[in-house]
């Protein structure tokens, strides 16, 4: 055969990997694209008809308010429901997802009358309602949107909204359910008031945060009889407070009964201080050789009394609990129309519940010296005062934990009035429900003894509010006698009424016209009755929806499986859900609880509008696309608070590309690849290509089971470091010799191929409830016409048996362990420019005669691939010291020597070769890149 002087191209031999799978994401343009795919082949349906006979798996949507944009907070909580609903489906079970929204109450009231720049007092009630439920429509659209553009799968549809008749209904109905079983009661006690809002507050409507106060130390001029009982005269008990403008209503000084009591004589002044705060009492006051006279034991101090110190008023001394010594004076003044406790001690002693300040937190005409003044203003002016009248002891300034309203952030006040409230302890409902909340899987584990801890000190929900907003508090009272009226009659033709128009109906309706005619009060007989005009707090609204939602609707039951919010719905959803189920259905309504952590700015703070700290999750999506945020949220422990930066973005992104560009070589590698004529039975697989698929069924088996727990941070990292170092940092890297240079259709390639094109399948299948909008674009690019339209119709991945063999991994990694020491000598002569490239090298592995050799020789034939170098020897040794020579490190046995490889470079596969040269047709390649080139083109002369 004639020889040739043409210039070969040997490089146009190589098989590299085509672009199927283009290399930017571009998300912000490409995921719109994918939305509308999805939207087009009604994709959620067709998830709910695939699993429509399946075993249930319900989440039920806790709503959010439907008052402004998404947030970080409410993006993270979103996502996470939608990976969990996303896996459960490909698991095969009938998960749908309805989503909510709270549209009631003060969030949207607060909000519009901000935007209107009124009060509650400067609009008229049924026009500002009508307002109101427009306002809160037009931001539950703008929320689905927005979580439709987070990749979120639901039934947007047809969602469940707080405002719609049948839930307002179904409410109604409840209520009248719960005062018919005793549950519901009005009356006069003292709760958190938020005078800003100019409303009453339940427990998870209070945020606790610092505050400043005066905090003082108060004298009572103790009784004749008080001063006796310690031998003494003209004495003074002492408390300490730090809310003085709560004295006008005091009616008492608790005490202990088991703590001893000093009279204690300081210059010429006598006080009765408990004996345990005598030594710090000094400090704080500053009293100089204080000389105790007396000691008593407070049981015997019950009953007796000292003097108002401004008010000409008794204060009775009584008993309680609460009184504590790590503060104050082990006196505690006690204002039952001001405190819980208070509250509850002027019951057991018969006190008066006074309470003379006003909705605005104004003192009334009861306080004539202080009538019209500010709580909070009055509390300088009754400190002067108390000055004055040397009533005063001590006097400083303390920062400390104040509850503040959830919603305008104002300091609250705790003020009697009368109310609407839930006996928690009716028909044993708290003992009840305790022992129900050991039935409930709690993830975290410590929910549990968080939501018992609150149920266990929770005072009776008051449930009433003073606001425009809301479903009414559906109760009618007589006139005559103020007794509260509700029948079943009633309450089904009231109900009726509501479903037909709305609770508006409740406003708009004469009482006459809700109340069937003849109807009188069961005490007194008389005719009149008056409309209750309190809303039910916005906590009942959402809480009922186990009852207005899931017992409903046909598509969905209750319980349901899992409700997952953040960890301060303890105090609210979890809690409000959980108390109502109890009472109207006898059990929870669900059956296992997660939680999460709020969104925090890069200082470890909340995030907050007001504070200018928010991170907008529209702003991500713009610049990175919906896929990195649901990257960021999977690779977070959502368990503990959760730290927004800039920076965790940009790492997402990065991290994203090398999930994306591992996906992109295995596709680019199947371009000429057909499943249904190329694929490798298990048993024709090269060992590596074995090795692979074991990996592969560990990964499924450790992604199912973190998806299975909701460990989605572990979902992420598996998968990450699954892609970045066994795939791309190992087996591909070693692979792409095979891919590249050997012949397109040759057995060792196909066998390469055959895995790839499982490891394409079961990563985006895997990957599909995280990655919903990469793992699409995959499917769309490599399925088949008879195959599911969509990645998210697919089952997900499960073990296949013949392929999973643990042992093999512990086989390679040991190899592996070996590669990595000649990797490190062979970086080290890179280093010091020894060589360019580790295809320079040769490697000698010395290999200890018995079980070292024989391992190593089980893998001989592809040991120069699986290290990637020019040439290896593997040779047997005694056991003894290391062969001698430059480069010589020693593993497990294994002694490894690594120097230049001899031969030339081979511009086809560049490992270099002895045999490079000896063709003189083709003098620049080596043997084995001869037969593959003289196999593909027969033209070229040989």
């Amino acid at each position: 055969m004639e020889k040739t002087d043409k210039k070969i191209d040997y490089r146009s031999t190589v098989n590299l990997p085509k672009t199927a799978f283009p290399m930017r994401g571009n998300l912000p343009q490409r995921e719109p694209e994918t939305l509308k795919f999805w939207e087009s082949i009604d994709l959620y349906n067709k998830i709910q008809l695939k699993n429509a006979h399946n075993d249930w798996f319900l989440l039920h949507d806790g709503p959010p308010y439907a008052n402004g944009h998404i947030h970080m907070g409410t993006s993270l909580n979103k996502t996470l429901k939608d990976f969990v609903v996303k896996y459960k489906n490909m698991r095969g079970f009938r998960s749908p997802y309805v989503p909510g929204w709270d549209c009631h109450g003060l969030p949207v009231e607060h909000q519009l009358l901000k935007e209107m720049e009124k009060t509650k007092h400067d609009v008229e009630l049924l026009d500002f309602r009508r307002k109101a439920a427009k306002y809160a429509l037009k931001w539950v659209k703008v929320q689905r949107e927005e979580f439709k553009r987070l990749g979120v799968f639901a039934q947007w549809d047809k969602p469940y909204l707080t405002l719609d008749h049948e839930y307002e209904a179904k409410e109604v109905e409840c209520f009248g359910k719960m005062f018919f079983e005793g549950y519901i009661y009005k009356g006069l006690k003292p709760i958190h008031w938020c005078y800003s809002c100019e409303t009453a507050l339940a427990e998870a409507e209070v945020e606790y945060k610092d505050k400043t106060s005066s905090s003082i130390y108060v004298k009572f001029e103790a009784s004749d009889q008080l001063s006796q009982k310690f031998g003494v005269q003209n004495a003074f008990i002492l408390i300490w407070t730090t809310t003085p403008w709560t004295l006008p209503a005091n009616m008492a000084l608790a005490v202990k009964s088991d703590f001893v009591y000093s009279a204690v004589k300081v210059g010429e002044e006598i006080y009765i201080v408990a004996k345990e705060t005598l030594e710090r009492l000094q400090q704080e006051l500053g009293w100089e050789n204080p000389e105790t006279v007396a000691e008593v034991g407070g049981a015997q101090l019950e009953h007796l009394s000292a003097r108002h110190p401004f008010i000409d008023r008794e204060s009775r001394l009584v008993l309680a609990d609460y009184v504590t010594l790590d503060q104050g004076t082990g006196c505690v003044h006690t204002a039952p129309g001001h405190g819980q406790d208070d509250y509850f001690t002027g019951l057991k002693y018969g006190l008066e519940v006074l309470s003379p300040v006003n909705e605005q937190g104004q003192f009334t005409a009861a306080v004539s010296d202080y009538e019209g003044k500010h709580v909070f203003a009055a509390n300088k002016l009754i400190v002067e005062d108390l000055q004055q009248q040397n009533r005063l002891a001590g006097r400083s300034e303390i920062k400390h934990s104040y509850p503040h309203c959830w919603r305008c952030k104002a300091p609250v006040i705790f003020r009697a009035t009368r109310q609407w409230f839930i006996n928690v302890d009716h028909n044993d409902l708290r003992a009840k429900t305790l022992k129900e909340i050991e039935n409930v899987r709690w993830i975290p584990g410590f929910g549990e003894n968080r939501i018992k801890s609150m149920v266990e000190q929770r005072p009776d929900w008051c449930i009433s509010r003073q606001r425009l907003w809301g479903v009414p508090i559906t109760l009618f009272t007589c006139e005559k006698c103020d007794t509260e009226l509700l029948t079943p009659e009633i309450l089904e033709n009231l109900v009726a009424r509501v479903r037909e128009r709305g609770v508006d109906v409740w406003f708009e309706a004469e009482t006459s016209e809700l109340i069937p005619e003849g109807t009188s009060c069961p005490k007194c007989g008389g005719t009149s009755f008056k409309k209750d005009f309190d809303i039910l707090d916005v906590w009942f609204d959402s809480g009922m929806s186990h009852q207005t939602v899931l017992e409903t609707r046909a598509e969905l039951k209750f319980p349901c499986e899992l409700y997952l919010e953040g960890s301060d719905q303890h105090r609210g959803w979890f809690q409000s859900a959980l108390l109502t189920a109890m009472s109207v259905a006898g059990q929870a309504p669900y059956k296992t609880v997660l939680t999460h952590g709020y969104t925090l700015d890069a200082k470890g703070e909340k995030e907050s509008k007001s504070k200018g700290n928010v991170t907008s999750p529209l702003d991500i999506i713009k610049k990175y696309g919906a896929e990195i945020l649901r990257l960021w949220v999977s690779s977070v422990d959502y368990s503990s608070d959760v730290v927004i930066t800039p920076e965790a973005f940009s790492q997402m992104a990065d991290a994203y590309r090398k999930i994306r560009n591992t996906l992109r070589f295995l596709m680019g590698n199947l371009d000429d690849f057909n499943p249904a004529t190329d694929t490798k039975s298990y048993d024709r697989l090269t060992g590596v290509d074995q090795w692979a698929l074991a990996s592969t069924q560990k990964l499924v088996r450790d992604v199912t089971a973190a998806y299975e727990n909701f460990e989605f941070h572990k979902v992420y990292h598996l998968v990450y470091n699954f892609c970045t170092i066994q795939l791309s940092s190992f087996y591909l890297d070693i692979l792409k010799d095979r891919l590249y240079t050997a012949a397109a259709d040759s057995a060792e390639r196909r066998s390469s191929q055959t895995v790839f094109h499982y490891l394409v399948n079961t990563l985006t299948r895997l990957l599909a409830p995280v990655l919903s909008f990469t793992a699409e674009e995959v499917w769309r690019i490599c399925r088949k016409d008879d195959q599911p339209e969509s990645v998210h119709l697919l089952d997900f991945p499960r073990i296949n048996s013949e392929w999973d063999h643990p042992e093999l991994i512990e086989k390679w990694e040991r190899l592996i362990k070996i590669r990595s020491e000649a990797a490190k000598v062979i970086e080290g002569m890179r280093a010091a420019r020894e060589i360019g490239n580790p295809l320079e090298c040769k490697i000698e592995l010395f290999a200890e005669t018995g079980e070292p050799f024989e391992f190593l020789d089980s893998f001989k034939v592809d040991l120069a691939k699986i290290f990637i170098v020019s040439g290896l020897t593997l040779t047997k040794v005694e056991p003894g010291p290391v062969p001698a020579g430059a480069g010589v490190v020693s593993t497990d046995g294994v002694s490894i020597k690594v120097s230049k490889a001899e031969g030339e470079k081979c511009r086809r596969c560049w490992r270099y070769h002895k045999s490079v040269g000896i063709n003189s047709d083709h003098p620049e390649i080596c043997e084995d890149c001869l037969k593959v080139v003289s196999s593909q083109t027969p033209d070229i002369p040989i």
